[in-house]
């Protein structure tokens, strides 16, 4: 099994170990490489900044992204390691060398964690032998190498010490991935990793409308999280703010030959909604490729039974 040792900021680190999110963003200043050293679920190491050469955490590996800095802030907000944009977009600003009049919004790699941990400082770990002064992202290891599988464990025994129960659902979570279960590969996942996963799924566009202006385009839950609606993107769909407002409140839905209806109520309630009566009978401007990001028939049923206004 193969997993990643990246390298980090300790402010970051600090910030994020006292806050002790449910996900984040490993955020890479840079916004022009992927990131393919390890799949989804493969763990996902935290090395401060030398001299203090120390793994001290990590999380398990969800997806990486190219994202503009405010969409990046406004799916995970603090999750990003600072308190406010601002302290987010100058950090970002200082790698780049950079400034906010000259990049605005700029690109940046996102690599999103879930269930991160860290480390109590008397657990930390000096690095491997094997690591060179040079590494400056980070470095990829195997378990089925000497040194990786001596890494791993000890991994295993500081998450053990410092949360039994945090341990258990870590290393379930890696060790079905590890020995190559046939399931789909489905990582746990927060609010911000989905907001992500659902603008990726339909390439920035309104699902409805086709509108591509990512400043006004919203991931909604089809089967809201308050009603036990997963995280799931088969749950999701992007939308424009005005759209997922009326989806929201039953005035628009989706049936399941994925053709979206418009309620007469909003003539009714509101007297006009030409704009949005051009959309009912057609069908969606934007479909996830991926089978398994597709609007799941199971939930357009709830919504249709449950929230839309016929």
């Amino acid at each position: 099994m193969k997993f990643y040792v990246g390298v980090t900021d300790h402010n970051w680190y600090q910030y994020l170990a006292k806050e002790q999110p449910d996900e984040l963003n490993f955020w890479q200043p840079g916004g022009k490489q992927s990131f393919k050293a390890i799949q989804a679920n493969d763990l996902f190491l935290f090395k401060l900044h030398s001299p203090n050469n120390f793994i001290v955490g990590g999380g398990l590996f969800v997806r990486h992204s190219l994202l503009p800095v405010s969409l990046a802030w406004e799916a995970f907000g603090n999750k990003n390691g600072t308190s406010d944009y601002l302290s987010f977009r100058n950090a970002i600003h200082k790698y780049r060398k950079s400034d906010f009049r000259s990049e605005p919004d700029p690109t940046i790699g996102c690599i999103i964690l879930s269930m991160p941990f860290f480390f109590d400082k008397k657990d930390w770990m000096p690095v491997p032998e094997d690591w060179k002064p040079n590494i400056v992202q980070g470095k990829t290891y195997d378990t089925g190498t000497d040194t990786g599988q001596e890494l791993y464990l000890k991994v295993q025994a500081a998450l053990q010490r410092n949360s039994i129960i945090k341990s258990e659902m870590i290393m379930e979570e890696i060790e079905s991935n590890r020995y190559g279960s046939e399931q789909i590969v489905r990582p746990r996942i927060g609010q911000g990793t989905f907001k992500i996963m659902v603008t990726e799924a339909y390439k920035r566009r309104c699902a409805i409308t086709g509108e591509k202006t990512l400043p006004v385009l919203e991931a909604a839950h089809i089967k809201p999280y308050s009603q036990e609606g997963p995280h799931l993107t088969s749950n999701g769909l992007l939308l424009r703010k005005d759209v997922h407002t009326l989806f929201d409140r039953g005035y628009i839905t989706i049936n399941e030959g994925l053709e979206i209806e418009v309620s007469k109520r909003i003539k009714e309630d509101y007297g006009n909604g030409k704009e949005y009566y051009a959309f009912h009978g057609k069908k969606l401007a934007e479909i996830p490729d991926n089978i398994y990001e597709k609007p799941s028939i199971e939930y357009l049923i709830w919504h249709n039974e449950n929230v839309y206004l016929a």
